[in-house]
């Protein structure tokens, strides 16, 4: 039997339905959040002249004609049947767009290569089944054989990765507002001095069915549309990357945002099998293991991996007492160690447990979350996201955030018997959307009528293939075990947001805590905090602390202490 599960929308807004080329950003979606959801109606750079961009060996026989970017409409060579979203027929391998720019950081000017384009997934016939879209940005500096490349991507599944590339990674972002709220129209963008292609080559991707990504036709996208053969196409882009742009020996890493992170855990142990290794990984917002967020009935182990979320945002907005909000990592340290003893006690207990110490945790659950008492019994002492973001701010005719609980505002259809809103999720679309659909075909040169996918569509999620029942919650955390023992050298730094529900701190690190690592191995991993939401970036000085996060941990794990086995 199909696990039915519908936990990891990572990137799916509330009016996906609306527009079908849009979403929010990543991050996992609870069963109910879904179903409540269903419920709605539904100075640029000028690209080089094709005879001078630098073709792909493949592609460098493809007439001038067939470089990209795709043309809407063309290149139909026989009756076929009307394409599904995410597919597109008649794929071909073709030369990318190559465009070169220059930004000012540190004072310095750097002159960098966009190469925009697809990269063509084949069978054991040759044939494509499918098609990649990508940005790589390379510095014109140093040998490439040596310069680090960082793949990075977000999540969903079915998320497209411009939130990573315009709101932290690449050398253009989105602006918003210092605290990460949604600018006025019109939008736009600047150089992003927080850019990580000052210390690493960056290949921001798409996954098939988003972006600029298409599956030769309906058969070949459900293949990839799952757990298994997202990981395969994940891993044939990047050694297919790293083949046709001679970077086999070239430092390697993998960036990926919440459902990205569970990509990221797999493909490691899928391509250290196949003779590729990283020497980091970086997981940020982490669903690793999928046990740890899904609230299912009999799985309580998720309520109390979030609760002290719950006390970071219930605090932020003021619903705590006052000695209690005064120290923030007090409050952590104190709620975590509340719900993994006498909260974690009283759910194991079910019915059994005694009305006096049910009146005691309700008591202590209502002073750690802000929350009325009488809710907090109702609901049987669980609480999930959408009861919490729905009634935390109930009195202010509000609505909190779940990909990041700082975010307030009124639901647009309504305030009770609502279906599950999400103003974190709703607000970042328009500028990022609007930002990149412009940026892609002006600076970059990608020009095209072709509909870039920020999310592949409900439907697209409602296909995902999580794997067989028998097998339990999604999980690839056996991926990353096995690359890390595998490959005693790799380095994984784990970043978290403290306002974070989608997948909370408390979640990630209990999955990195049950890894069944040795005590040698352990010592590899490292992790990040910011006070910020699932986007942690979204804020100013959470960007800039995420930049140098991401530049002392590439550093380290290329200096001469990082090649002796620990």
């Amino acid at each position: 039997m199909r696990l039915a599960l519908t936990v990891v929308a990572l990137s799916l807004l509330a009016f996906s339905q609306q527009e079908p080329q849009t979403s929010q950003p990543a991050a996992p979606e609870k069963p109910k959040e879904a179903a409540e959801r269903s419920k709605k109606p539904a100075p640029p750079a000028k690209a080089k002249p094709a005879e001078e961009q630098k073709e792909t060996p493949a592609a460098a026989a493809m007439p001038a004609k067939e470089q990209e970017g795709p043309q809407s409409g063309q290149g139909k060579e026989r009756d076929e049947e009307p394409a599904v979203r995410g597919t597109e027929p008649n794929l071909k391998d073709v030369a990318p767009v190559v465009t070169q720019h220059e930004l000012r950081i540190h004072g310095k000017v750097l002159k960098y290569t966009a190469t925009t384009g697809r990269m063509p997934l084949k069978d054991d016939a040759g044939n494509i089944q499918a098609v990649m879209f990508y940005v790589a940005y390379t510095v014109d500096t140093g040998s490439a054989a040596t310069r680090p490349v960082t793949f990075a991507f977000n999540g969903g599944p079915g998320s497209a990765s411009l939130w990573l590339h315009m709101g932290a990674l690449g050398p253009r972002r989105v602006v918003m507002q210092p605290d990460g709220w949604m600018p006025a129209s019109p939008y736009r963008m600047t150089d992003n001095e927080y850019t990580i292609i000052e210390k690493t080559d960056l290949v921001m991707m798409d996954a098939i069915g988003t972006g600029f990504s298409r599956a030769r036709n309906e058969k070949a996208l459900k293949h990839y549309l799952g757990v298994r053969g997202d990981i395969e196409a994940t891993g044939e882009f990047m050694r297919m990357y790293i083949t046709r742009n001679d970077r086999w020996s070239s430092p390697l890493y993998i960036l990926g945002e919440s459902y990205g992170t569970t990509r990221a855990a797999g493909v490691s142990g899928y391509l250290v099998r196949r003779g590729i290794s990283f020497n980091g990984i970086i997981l940020l917002s982490a669903a690793v293991d999928l046990g740890t967020l899904e609230d299912t009935r009999g799985n309580d182990l998720p309520f109390v991996l979030i609760l002290p979320t719950y006390s970071m945002i219930a605090a932020y907005h003021h619903k705590l007492a006052p000695e209690l909000a005064a120290d923030l990592a007090r409050l952590r340290s104190e709620s975590t160690q509340w719900a993994a003893t006498t909260y974690a006690q009283a759910l194991a207990k079910g019915d059994s447990i005694s009305a006096e110490e049910r009146a005691s945790v309700i008591e202590q659950m209502s002073r750690y979350t802000g929350l009325d008492k009488k809710l907090l019994d109702n609901a049987n002492l669980r609480i999930d996201v959408s009861k919490f973001t729905h009634n935390l701010l109930l009195d202010q005719k509000l609505r909190v955030g779940r990909l990041d609980g700082r975010f307030t505002g009124p639901d647009p259809q309504g305030l009770l018997d609502t279906p599950f809103y999400d103003p974190s999720g709703a607000q970042p679309l328009p500028p990022f959307a609007s930002t990149f659909n412009n940026y892609v075909r002006t600076e970059l040169g990608y020009r095209t009528d072709t509909a870039y996918f920020t999310s592949g569509g409900q439907g697209f999620f409602e296909k995902w293939d999580w794997g067989n029942a028998i097998e339990g919650f999604p999980s690839t955390a056996g991926g990353l075990r096995e690359a890390m023992t595998i490959d005693p050298y790799l380095k994984v730094l784990l970043m978290e947001g403290y306002y974070d529900l989608a997948t909370p701190f408390y979640a990630a690190d209990y999955t990195i805590d049950h890894l069944n690592l040795p005590a040698n191995l352990r010592q590899n991993i490292s992790t990040a905090h910011y006070d910020s939401g699932h986007m942690v970036y979204l804020r100013h000085e959470s960007l800039v602390q995420f930049r140098n996060d991401v530049d002392r941990f590439i550093e380290a794990t290329q200096s001469p202490g990082a090649t002796t086995q620990p």
